[in-house]
């Protein structure tokens, strides 16, 4: 293992009182998590060197991954990390998106498609699955035209929700990573991105699920896939509010309390640099409490 390698396994290691700190998932397993971090790091030189360039965007990365409640299984597809804009970012995918939707049981399973201009595709009301029929075998099945996504609920119902290109593309085209100009997943990975966007769409009339939502706006903020501003959107006084609730929390329950209503509020506000400030500062308690919570544990120990 290379001298870089080991430095970022380190950081990602260390990173343990942090993770179990803002755990939204019980059966996420740290060492596990770990081990996919490390093997994404080593995927490509341009990862690592990413990584190295930035440390502390692959700290936070994995932070997210507790936070949200999904997993790096390569096998699941949920989740990656994915060097963007001079960082390692946690990416969902559309698959993470609809499993963590399933997982609390507010909608029974999901299926996400797109649509080429040689199909044969009927929309039966929004409260039924669509007719979608195509040759699976034929090389050319025209152009993407659109994309779908249906849902059964808890009670049986379906929901499904359409967007034809045009819509998907106008998301495109407003989102911060196309008009920054730089590199995009819009630019590498279309059809991933089209069916994700119908999902973000569709999710609004879905059951509310909090992981659901952190996933969302994680997505549209660190992820880079929110609407670019058309102006500043702060409140100084935001994060430091929710950062002295941080401060003052005595017990990893009570900062896990204070994660959780925090990013409830900043979420909505949609002040990247607010929330970007109070995660950091609620990774930074968590693993002073579990540092004194351990101390404590020794000394009466002895």
């Amino acid at each position: 293992m290379s001298n870089a390698i080991q430095t970022i396994a380190q950081d990602i290691y260390n990173t343990r009182d942090s993770f179990a700190a803002v755990l939204s998932e019980p059966g996420l397993n740290f060492e596990r998590e770990a081990g996919f971090a490390v093997q994404a790091i080593q995927t490509s030189d341009y990862m690592l060197e990413t990584a190295m360039g930035n440390r502390q965007s692959v700290v936070d990365a994995v932070t997210n991954i507790a936070a949200i409640g999904i997993s790096l299984n390569p096998a699941k597809k949920q989740a990656y990390l994915v060097p963007r804009k001079k960082k390692v970012c946690l990416d969902i995918s559309y698959i993470g998106l609809m499993d963590l939707a399933m997982a609390t049981g507010t909608i029974r399973w999901a299926q996400a498609e797109l649509v080429y201009a040689a199909d044969r595709f009927e929309l039966n009301g929004l409260d039924r699955p669509p007719t979608h029929s195509f040759n699976p075998f034929s090389s050319d099945r025209g152009d993407i035209v659109g994309a779908y996504v249906v849902v059964k609920t808890s009670d049986g119902d379906y929901l499904t929700t359409c967007m034809n290109r045009s819509d998907i593309d106008g998301i495109m085209n407003r989102s911060e990573s196309v008009k920054s100009g730089g590199v995009s997943p819009w630019k590498t990975d279309y059809g991933e991105m089209a069916k994700k966007t119908v999902v973000k769409r569709a999710y609004k009339y879905w059951p509310k699920t909090e992981r659901l939502e952190n996933a969302i706006h994680h997505l549209n903020t660190d992820g880079g896939e929110g609407l670019a501003p058309e102006g500043p959107q702060r409140d100084d006084q935001l994060a430091a509010r929710w950062i002295d609730q941080v401060v003052k929390a005595e017990s990893s329950e009570a900062l896990a309390d204070v994660w959780k209503n925090g990013l409830a509020e900043i979420r909505a506000s949609k002040d990247m640099a607010a929330y970007n400030q109070f995660k950091a500062e609620v990774a930074k308690r968590g693993e002073a409490l579990k540092q004194a919570e351990q101390n404590t544990y020794e000394g009466e120990a002895q």
